[in-house]
């Protein structure tokens, strides 16, 4: 009889320890599923038996594309009370029955915005949005241009008692004058208790508003706390920066891609970007603490616990990409909670949650400081993951190159193979062109990894993209003589060559300026200039002159070129003065544009965290090129996956535009559906009414696909 009750108390221990840990996953209240970041339901309606049967259960169309300017849609959908909420490519907040896809109501923000502010917001991607509750009180809070916006969940209107009638202006707390820096943010805050802590998106130029991290009063929109990511003196860190005026100059170090809450610790997880000008980093020199860093923070106070810095003085824009998943995970007999995330440079950091310690080896690795730039010193070492191993290349040799391309485009890719710089991860940049492995969009991106709480197994869809990053010298000063012609090309040089290219061809997402004058007058560009759009920052530093002259240089204005430049408002700030600029963000293609490296160029990987080892590893996605051809090469991808109790990884990302269900433990293929247009965000998956949906926003826009304005929702028939 004894027997029988240690073997009853051991089923109920081993039953409770298996499903203790997955009993709050089973809806989608929040940007990334849950308060663990895991992007996993414990959902098992739609499992590996019937997930073939799937159909389309609604679709809803928020009417807004802008298929000329190639809109997105990149939201994460939340559920909460039988309520969708998200975005549209017009930044509309919606509200929608989630068994129906019927709306009930719609927010447009342009109905808050002059006329002079409109374009501004007109592409601006949300990644999501963030709900609170006290009672009869219910809020959605998300953001539109410089804007966070607190909005009734019942009804759609402005919550007036937060902030300026609803609104919070992202320049508040940043502590020095920064009204005309571009800010906004893509990714929802995180609340904590009765606080939205905030991010921000900034320019990557030199012109960067500090990413300091902020909360508010999610009642009022009064500041509550703010944490400095550039120290300011006295603080932890500022003697990371060689100059002790940096903090007055010097922006970025910026949390884009949201945060992770420890709830029951009163941890904020925070990953920050590299600091600016992200290319050269001789106005701020040291490490740059708290760039390019994981930071865990007190989420009353914004008091820093610890701080993991995975690149120190980042020059190559290998920003933290994404924010942690809570993970616990079993070591040499010990449970460990600790957090996960993936980088651009393709490692997985797997720290203790309580101190930042590593679980598995980290070490300092000696890399190149051999820099041609004068003023840059780079970091004689950099931290190398040993273990889990890295899920793309690192590097390149000549056996990495194409082979599927035409012989006459293999031998081109060849030769530039041959004349950059190359040979390491962090290799200096230089003015002959150096190859940068994994790529500015490399590695793991913004949609971040998935974390099954029940095996300890992380997945991670990876980039296989290699970019080129050519520097070149910015002329110091305008000549005394120059023309409008001539300062519109010395302003189009150090303002807009980074990412439009230096003859104006584009590159990468960033879209060609070739015969814009057939798209625009110039009162629009100059317009443009004003107020930015989707990628592009507002170039409010320009004067008014400098504003015309950048509009006669680009749509080639023949009438004014001559005419002496005239510009007696000009106060130059010489932290802001680069002597330095990149070509543009350029991906090492052919002269087809077809990558010049051999695939995969997307890949889904599965590891368990347990041992550090990879359970599967396989390729991810099709190019449409190769796809005609019967080549399965994988995909560049954006976007993450989800993880259900049902054995089920779902994921779209990939630019051929399939949401794919995959076996989660062996990777195998079980069902795929073409979607009506490219779906860069992540899927969200709920059960309402006893029936389990799995939605994704098909906004397209991105690598040159369609723009699309669908959410569509997919359940099994019958059901």
């Amino acid at each position: 009889m004894f027997k029988r009750l240690i073997s009853f108390l051991f089923y109920l221990y081993f039953f409770y320890a298996c499903t203790s840990s997955t009993n709050n996953y089973n809806g989608w209240k929040m940007y990334g599923g849950n308060g663990d970041n895991n992007h996993y339901a414990s959902l098992t309606q739609v499992d590996t038996n019937n997930v073939h049967q799937l159909q389309l259960a609604w679709t809803y169309n928020t009417g807004d594309a802008d298929t000329a300017n190639h809109s997105q849609i990149q939201c994460n959908p939340i559920m909460v009370d039988g309520i969708l909420y998200g975005t549209s490519p017009m930044m509309k907040l919606f509200a929608l029955d989630a068994a129906t896809g019927k709306q009930k109501w719609t927010f447009n923000p342009f109905d808050s915005f002059s006329a002079n502010k409109r374009s501004f917001f007109i592409l601006n991607n949300c990644r999501g949005v963030t709900y609170w509750n006290e009672g009869s009180d219910k809020r959605i809070f998300y953001t539109a241009g410089i804007d966070l916006y607190c909005i009734n969940a019942a009804d759609g209107k402005p919550v007036v008692s937060f902030g300026d009638n609803g609104k919070l202006d992202l320049h508040t707390g940043l502590g020095r004058d920064v009204s005309d820096k571009f800010i906004t943010a893509t990714s929802p805050g995180v609340i904590y208790k009765d606080v939205i802590i905030m991010g921000s998106r900034v320019d990557e130029g030199a012109n960067a508003a500090p990413g300091h991290i902020r909360a508010f009063d999610v009642r009022t929109g009064k500041l509550r706390w703010v944490f400095h990511t550039i120290p300011q003196p006295g603080e932890f860190g500022y003697d990371t920066w060689e100059d002790a005026a940096a903090y007055k100059h010097i922006g970025g170090a910026n949390v884009w891609s949201g945060f992770t809450l420890d709830e029951k610790r009163g941890i904020v997880f925070a990953p920050t970007g590299s600091a600016s000008f992200d290319f050269y980093g001789g106005k701020r020199r040291g490490d740059n603490l708290f760039a390019n860093s994981m930071l865990a923070l007190d989420a009353s106070t914004g008091k820093r616990i610890w701080h993991f810095q995975t690149i120190h003085h980042d020059t190559w824009d290998h920003d933290l990409s994404s924010p942690p998943a809570l993970v616990t995970i079993n070591k040499d007999g010990k449970k460990i909670d600790a957090i996960a995330f993936t980088t651009k440079t393709a490692f997985v950091f797997v720290l203790d949650r309580e101190t930042g310690k590593p679980i598995y080896p980290v070490e300092e690795r000696p890399v190149p400081q051999n820099t041609e730039l004068e003023g840059e010193y780079l970091s004689p070492t950099q931290p190398y993951v040993l273990k889990p191993a890295p899920f793309s290349r690192q590097n390149i040799t000549e056996n990495d190159l194409n082979t599927l391309l035409p012989d006459s485009s293999y031998a081109a890719v060849k030769k530039q193979f041959d004349s950059y710089d190359k040979g390491n991860m962090f290799q200096p940049l230089s003015k002959r062109g150096t190859i940068v492995v994994p790529g500015l969009d490399g590695g793991g991106e913004w949609g971040g990894p998935a974390y099954d709480p029940e095996t300890g197994i992380l997945y991670v869809n990876a980039n296989e993209q290699i970019s080129i990053l050519t520097m070149v010298d910015l002329k110091d000063d305008a000549s005394k003589n120059e023309t409008v012609l001539n300062a519109g090309e010395r302003l189009y040089k150090t303002n807009c060559m980074t990412c439009h290219g230096a003859e104006r061809q584009g590159g990468g997402n960033y879209p060609s300026l070739i015969n814009i004058n057939k798209k625009y007058t110039a009162t629009q560009l100059h317009d443009l200039i004003s107020t930015g759009r989707r990628m592009m920052p507002a170039f409010t530093q320009l004067s008014e002159a400098e504003k015309q002259a950048v509009t006669a240089y680009v749509l080639d204005i023949h009438s004014v070129a001559q005419n002496k430049f005239v510009d007696s408002t000009k106060k130059e700030d010489p932290y802001l003065k680069m002597p330095y600029a990149i070509t543009g963000y350029n991906w090492f293609v052919s002269k087809e544009g077809l990558p010049a490296i051999a695939p995969p160029w997307g890949t889904l990987n599965a590891i368990d965290l347990n041992t550090g080892e990879y359970v599967w590893h396989d390729t991810l996605g099709d190019h449409p090129y190769y796809a005609a051809k019967g080549i399965h090469t994988g995909s560049e991808n954006y976007g993450g996956a989800v993880i259900t109790k049902g054995g089920l990884l779902f994921i779209a990302a990939t630019r051929d535009g399939h949401l794919r269900a995959f076996n989660k433990r062996n990777g195998k293929l079980l069902w795929e559906y073409k979607l009506p247009a490219t779906a860069f965000a992540t899927p969200a998956t709920y059960e309402i009414n006893g029936e389990q949906y799995i939605v994704i926003a098909c906004g397209g826009g991105k690598l040159n696909t369609t723009s699309g304005d669908a959410y569509v929702a997919f359940k099994l028939p019958g059901k």
